[in-house]
């Protein structure tokens, strides 16, 4: 069956070719449609066939492999010869209109079950149950034709099986259908669910991943052959919907949105539709993304990855990261959006927090990192009440990549990122920064390449770089790594060879974000958290370049005095050979390694800063000289010896604890040793029994949600003695 764009139209009945397909049985999909627009349907699909073929049709109708139903007649006429004086080409002897059987009623979850009937159904052809009735719209009307008795008129008002929303409500595609043996299935948790259906979206073989998922059965449930059978056939509806599901539930991608928002209500929590006035934009969080949000976001850092995929996607994404325990980005929230303005910026993060607070109403962040000097920063501090730190993984990125890119000497390469490097390093100093890099261009004159390419897209927006750094403190290289190993999973994901076609959809990227991705990231914390597939813990843990430069021992780094320029890397998997990294110390640092020049943080070089730190023949980093002109600032002597004094001391001693805090955590070996140390507080002593819980300055752990819990603590109980028993 052609698509609408596709199909031909007739103005009359009599324009129709007669179709008769061969075989017992025929579908829809042997006919050839064509549109037609009377009085009583405008521009339905219809057919010409044979009366006496009219059985077949329905019977084939009925056996369609992806929705297999049996279609009732919801409604008929008849009509005697002779009863008509003025007859058309499509009037009728015989009126039939027939109905899936699961539908049009929905008994579904939110479905309306018709209360206006006022006529009896013939439901002993109905195929299914009325509880399995899911509102199914498919429905189709024939027409024994009253000049043509010998033929039928097949009029096809919806063809496919979904229900008013548009998604499709029974059969193998659909994901919430429930059979008449539901009750005897084996337990499945949402755990099991999303485990499986990561290990199909990532690839893994449907033996494996039926192993895994039957030991999961079995710990509700126990073995069982039957429980074992209808397990393996979970699995492969799980898988069969997982390959046949596709993004585009709509040929418009705006309709196809709105269809996807209507199904997941619970996984958005904004969404403005594009109108001449308010720009589209879509807040996407699942309930485990909220979880961790608000797990390894209290009283931590979150981060923004901003504008990714400006020039190749229809509309940018945006993505906020938390940091789990070994510190790796996690997305906990998806934005799509053309918009930066300030206004559409602070709907969806209020938006955001308000599904928070709803949970968690303690809930706060330590502070907020950002990579874009363009983003709003009035609604970040409005909406989550935080300090605002900048990170430079963006801009050492794209000027690492674009010198690789336009320079092909080696050395050339290595000195022009130097000099770019000492620009930034010069925002602090009284030397102008537009002056080194007005150097830097008549020192490389002959790289013309390179030079119009950073004087047409740098310079006119380089002041507002410079100043979101000059006043802003700046990010360490861990969390820039952290963003920059999330930003590369996301491009894999993203930028797959086969889906390019698919870009300029935003349907597509909601898809994938929400299946692939999504699966991806749960999966791996599961792993981490579980002690389950180790493979993919290895993975997990290696996916960042500061993790994997904790795995080289410190004896591989040579520092030699005769070049204070560079350092050597042993390689850990070939000891022959050795890896140079030019500039040491700094966040411009330049390794020779095949990571490291496709613009991407190495280890090597996170290695190297990291033994460069307590030398002092080495610069501080831009991070530590940011965090020192923040304490600068903040101990800044008052004018006299007033209470600006005391608040001032107050200030700095508050974050010396918490720096003291912090950094005790990091150098030790878990936090079992911190808490050991911490003084016992007791309670009253008239309760007393036992030591209370400790306490501590930082909170390391999620807060509560505040529930209010019962005292266990045991009381003495003294009886009222009754007045009767007094003595008189």
């Amino acid at each position: 069956m052609g698509s609408e764009a596709e199909a031909e139209t007739v103005d009359s009945v009599s324009d129709l070719p007669v179709q008769d397909p061969p075989g017992e049985e025929f579908s829809a999909a042997d006919l050839r449609w064509v549109k037609y627009a009377s009085s009583e349907h405008q521009r339905d699909d219809v057919a010409l066939i044979p009366y006496e073929r009219m059985d077949a049709f329905i019977a084939g109708e009925c056996s369609n492999p992806e929705c297999p139903t049996r279609f009732h007649i919801e409604r008929g006429r008849k009509r005697d010869r002779g009863t008509l004086r003025h007859v058309r080409c499509d009037d009728f002897l015989l009126y039939r209109m027939y109905w899936c059987s699961f539908g049009p009623e929905n008994y579904g979850e939110g479905g309306t079950i018709l209360p206006s009937r006022k006529y009896r159904l013939n439901t002993r052809n109905r195929a299914a149950r009325p509880q399995s009735m899911r509102g199914c719209t498919c429905h189709f009307a024939i027409k024994r034709l009253y000049a043509r008795p010998s033929l039928v008129l097949i009029i096809y008002h919806e063809r496919r099986h979904v229900n008013k929303s548009g998604f499709i409500c029974h059969g193998p595609l659909d994901r919430d259908a429930i059979g008449p043996g539901a009750r005897r299935l084996p337990y499945v948790g949402s755990e099991i669910q999303q485990q499986t259906m990561s290990l199909i979206y990532l690839g893994v073989p449907e033996e494996n991943i039926l192993q895994t998922h039957m030991e999961g059965i079995h710990r509700y449930c126990g073995s069982d052959a039957k429980v074992d059978s209808l397990a393996s056939q979970y699995v492969q509806k799980l898988g069969m919907i997982i390959k046949r599901s596709t993004h585009e539930l709509d040929l418009d991608d705006q309709a196809s949105i709105r269809m996807w928002v209507d199904r997941n209500k619970k996984s958005v929590f904004f969404y403005q539709d594009s109108t001449d006035t308010d720009a589209f934009v879509i807040g996407i969080q699942t309930e485990w993304q909220l979880q961790q949000m608000i797990r390894f976001g209290h009283q931590d850092l979150l981060a923004s990855h901003s504008s990714f995929g400006v020039s190749k996607l229809k509309y940018p994404l945006h993505t906020l990261l938390a940091f789990d325990s070994r510190q790796h980005a996690l997305p906990v929230a998806w934005i799509i959006t053309r918009s930066v303005t300030k206004q559409d910026t602070l709907r969806w993060m209020k938006a955001l927090t308000e599904r928070i607070y709803s949970v968690d109403p303690t809930w706060r962040i330590g502070g907020f990192i950002i990579d874009d000097p363009a983003s709003e920063l009035d609604p970040i501090r409005n909406v989550f009440c935080c300090p605002i730190l900048f990170s430079l993984w963006h801009i050492r990125r794209t000027w690492l990549k674009n010198i690789i890119k336009k320079c092909s000497n080696s050395e050339v390469r290595r000195e022009i990122f130097m000099q770019l490097g000492k620009v930034v390093y010069s925002i602090w100093s009284e030397k102008n920064p537009m002056d080194a890099l007005e150097q830097l261009f008549q020192d490389f004159v002959d790289q013309t390449t390179f030079t119009q390419y950073f004087k047409s897209f740098w310079i006119p927006k380089l002041e507002m770089w410079i100043d979101t750094i000059r006043n802003l403190p700046l990010a360490s290289q861990e969390s820039s790594g952290a963003i920059e190993g999330y930003h590369l999973k996301l491009k894999v994901k993203a930028y797959d060879d086969s889906q390019l076609d698919a870009l300029q959809r935003v349907d597509w990227l909601v898809h994938k974000l929400t299946t692939e991705l999504h699966s991806s990231y749960w999966l791996n914390l599961y792993a981490e958290e579980s002690g389950s597939f180790p493979e993919v813990k290895a993975e997990y843990v290696a996916s960042t370049s500061w993790q994997r430069a904790l795995q080289i021992p410190d004896n591989a780094v040579i520092f030699d005095e005769k070049e204070p320029f560079s350092a050597k890397v042993a390689s850990q998997k070939d000891t022959s050979q050795m890896w140079t990294v030019w500039n040491p110390g700094s966040e411009f640092s330049l390794c020779e390694c095949s990571w490291s020049m496709q613009g991407n943080l190495c280890k090597h070089i996170i290695k190297v800063n990291m033994m460069c730190g307590p030398r002092k023949d080495f610069q501080p980093s831009l991070s530590f000289q940011s965090f020192q002109r923040v304490l600068l600032d903040l101990w800044q002597k008052p004018m006299d010896d007033s209470f600006s004094l005391d608040l001032s001391v107050a200030w700095v001693m508050q974050m010396q604890e918490r720096i003291q805090k912090v950094t005790e955590l990091a150098t030790s070996d878990g936090i079992a040793q911190v808490s050991g140390r911490l003084p016992i507080q007791w309670t009253n002593k008239k309760g007393r029994r036992v030591a209370a819980k400790r306490t501590s300055p930082l909170r390391v752990v999620p807060y509560s949600n505040g529930t209010p819990q019962k005292d266990f603590t045991p009381k003495k109980h003294r009886k009222r003695k009754r007045l009767s028993t007094v003595s008189r």
